[in-house]
């Protein structure tokens, strides 16, 4: 098999067992890696020094000064991995076989960032992994290969994200081999659903718990963000408590009351009342003794 040449634009965790899968491929060659301008990922850097691979940075890619040093490599294809610039029509042509990017999501749905964070809120049942070429949108360009992935009831952010650093290195090497191999399909987002959806980049203070949800939605609000996330936040009193887990009740009934106040201890934590019923709370740090009938959120 002819071999392809490859630019990789990546960072993070996500991006190390894609490098670590393509690179003993020997018919595939990476000749420089890009990672985000404001990285703190020395493991590319690593990656480049023991590889011999350019490692250029810091990059804008929509420079005419980096287009003429990218022509130069003579790549056939841009792969993108967790890279957070927007690569405009010119950088777009100049690898012969375009840029693909590996996306945490469903597409068309969940467009955008922070995916697996609200594939959770929303109570998704699956999850999908997508390899697409890229256009000059925001991840509407046609895809490539997806695959979706069974949310259960044990899952939280940390599991999703180890699936995902697995899964997402499997198939985007999956892609790649198809598109060396001139066998690779097409799929225009459109003929799937004519709009889907995006997501906004969760930032500062989304992490703030709102008791007057239901017990399903905390739930999935707390599972959400857990750890290596911010963790889903309270106060009591002004003082900051996080929390990283928590169970639903099953047959909890429905009743009012109020929502927020700690209802009993139990083995590992609290019982919490919720918008329509209670939820058990676990894993809680907090720098002040919480106890029975403390008001959380105020």
């Amino acid at each position: 098999m002819k071999k392809i040449r490859i630019g990789y634009f990546a960072d993070g965790p996500w991006s190390h067992k894609a490098f670590e899968k393509l690179i003993i491929d020997e018919t595939i060659e990476i000749l420089f890696i890009v990672p985000r301008s404001d990285t703190n990922d020395n493991t590319l850097k690593d990656f480049a020094i023991r590889y011999k691979i350019d490692y250029l940075f810091p990059v804008k890619i929509n420079s005419s000064e980096f287009i003429e040093t990218a022509k130069s490599y003579n790549v056939d294809l841009f792969v993108s991995m967790s890279f957070n610039q927007i690569f405009k029509t010119p950088i777009l042509n100049v690898p012969k076989l375009g840029v693909i990017n590996c996306h945490a999501g469903k597409l068309p749905f969940y467009r955008g960032r922070n995916i697996l964070n609200w594939a959770l809120i929303n109570d998704e049942k699956e999850f999908g992994i997508t390899v697409h070429y890229v256009d000059e949108g925001i991840d509407t360009g046609d895809i490539i290969k997806q695959k979706c992935y069974l949310i259960t009831e044990n899952d939280d952010y940390n599991s999703l994200l180890e699936i995902s650093y697995v899964e997402c290195a499997l198939i985007l090497y999956d892609a790649i081999k198809e598109i060396q191999g001139g066998n690779s399909k097409r799929i225009v987002q459109n003929t799937i659903h004519p709009v889907g959806f995006y997501c906004g980049r969760r930032g500062i203070g989304d992490e703030i718990i709102n008791w007057n949800q239901s017990s399903r939605s905390l739930f999935n609000f707390i599972r959400s963000i857990n750890k290596p996330g911010p963790m889903a936040t309270t106060v009591l009193n002004g003082n900051e408590i996080k929390i990283n887990k928590a169970r639903l009740i099953e047959q909890a009934p429905e009743y009012i009351c109020t929502p927020g106040q700690l209802l009993a201890k139990t083995n590992e934590g609290f019982l919490v009342k919720t918008a329509d019923s209670f939820l058990e709370i676990f894993e809680i740090e907090a720098k002040v003794l919480l106890k029975v009938g403390d008001k959380l959120g105020i």
